[in-house]
């Protein structure tokens, strides 16, 4: 007996959209999934917005305000897709009324915010799940298991890369996205976050780290009206851009292994360039967002001139096979946040968490932290006690 789950989202930009459109794929995939979401509500403060994705999606009832929703007893799961400053407030409301989350990654603006959330979730004894969708590819997943298997030896180091130019044109609208009190701390939050979060996922946790930040781009437009992704604006009042366009870190991991993490959102000719290079003692394994079904693999004995060979993931690799038969029938996006809405259901349904967790948030948002006192000071920093 499959049970019916009402679900809400709260925050219907992209992002809302995606988890939405998860909601509707999973059972087409996980058809054995023992929960069925139902679009409950939808909540969305720019006015007209929710109604059209209530037209579009079936949402049974729409709010300008997220308190309805958390107030609604019809409602058992929330995705949070809202901006970054309303995690905290919206996330720990929800888990205090009896509500399982989906929550966007960074989870906030701080370390504290990412584990007041995760606290309130424990407490609660509800599910927590958190957007760090490039973890769920399978062929990362097939790479972390090729890594702890020793298959490239013991790893010595790794770089991280997360390049975009969403925020690259200069008539960029000033959004929440580039306002400390809102945004929190720009690049780093918005892919740093995920980089963090594949370094640790792949090679265990950061030890100590050393970086650098800049801004590019100082200056932007204020927008005129309401705004959805990465909008242009022209003509509004010019205010300062206050968090980091770019960031590049050294990375210490508590394993020994080193690392470079580098991201930035103002990179014009780059489009989710976004990727990883382990290299370890006997091989190597690289992968490319871009080229999201491959890995390039390097293993064997020879060492010197040993070959890379491309590998396409298929249906033995992660959740391959609910989306595709064959190794090399293409994956996409959105199709890592179907997989990642089966594993917040399939949470929800056995009781125990699958995929990334709150606690895992609290790891990248440290990091992160890390990065910025270290941006500061220009000395290196200790991760975890915050020296």
């Amino acid at each position: 007996m499959v049970e019916s789950l009402g679900v809400a989202v709260v925050g219907f930009g992209w992002m809302g959209r995606v988890h939405t459109q998860a909601y509707a794929r999973v059972l087409h995939h996980y058809p054995r999934l023992a929960v069925r979401p139902e679009l409950v509500a939808v909540a969305e403060d720019v006015p007209g917005r929710a109604e059209e994705a209530a037209a579009q999606f079936g949402f049974a009832s729409t709010s300008r305000d997220w308190r309805e929703v958390a107030a609604d007893p019809r409602v058992r799961a929330v995705s949070i897709t809202a901006p970054n400053f309303l995690h905290r407030e919206i996330g720990v409301a929800m888990a205090e009324a009896g509500k399982h989350i989906w929550i966007e990654k960074p989870v906030g603006l701080s370390v504290a915010d990412a584990q007041a959330v995760a606290d309130a979730v424990a407490k609660a004894g509800v599910q927590g799940a958190v957007g760090f969708n490039y973890r769920n590819a399978p062929a990362v997943e097939a790479a972390r298991e090729l890594i702890a298997s020793g298959e490239i030896g013991t790893v010595t180091h790794v770089r991280v890369r997360l390049f975009s130019d969403y925020a690259a044109h200069p008539d960029g609208a000033l959004t929440w996205r580039y306002e400390k009190e809102r945004g929190g701390s720009g690049v780093l939050g918005d892919l740093a976050s995920h980089g963090a979060d594949l370094a640790r996922h792949l090679l265990g946790d950061i030890a100590s780290l050393t970086a650098d930040t800049a801004v590019f781009i100082p200056e932007r437009a204020r927008p005129t009206g309401a705004t959805a992704g990465h909008s242009l604006a022209t003509g509004g009042e010019l205010g300062p851009v206050e968090n980091e366009d770019y960031v590049n870190c050294l990375l210490r991991f508590a394993s020994g292994a080193r690392g470079v993490l580098e991201a930035c959102r103002v990179s014009v000719g780059e489009q989710n360039n976004y990727g990883f290079e382990v290299h370890g003692t006997k091989g190597a394994v690289f992968w490319d967002f871009r080229r999201m079904n491959e890995l390039g693999i390097s293993r064997g004995t020879t060492y010197q001139d040993q070959p890379v060979s491309t590998v396409y993931v298929g249906p033995g690799a992660g959740e391959f096979g609910a989306f595709q038969p064959g190794a090399a029938n293409a994956m996409g996006y959105d199709d890592l946040k179907v997989i990642e809405a089966y594993r917040f259901l399939r949470s929800i349904a056995e009781g125990v968490p699958h995929g990334a967790t709150l606690q895992d948030a609290v790891h990248s948002a440290a990091v992160l932290e890390a990065m910025g006192r270290s941006a500061e000071s220009g000395a290196w920093v200790d991760v975890a006690s915050g020296a």
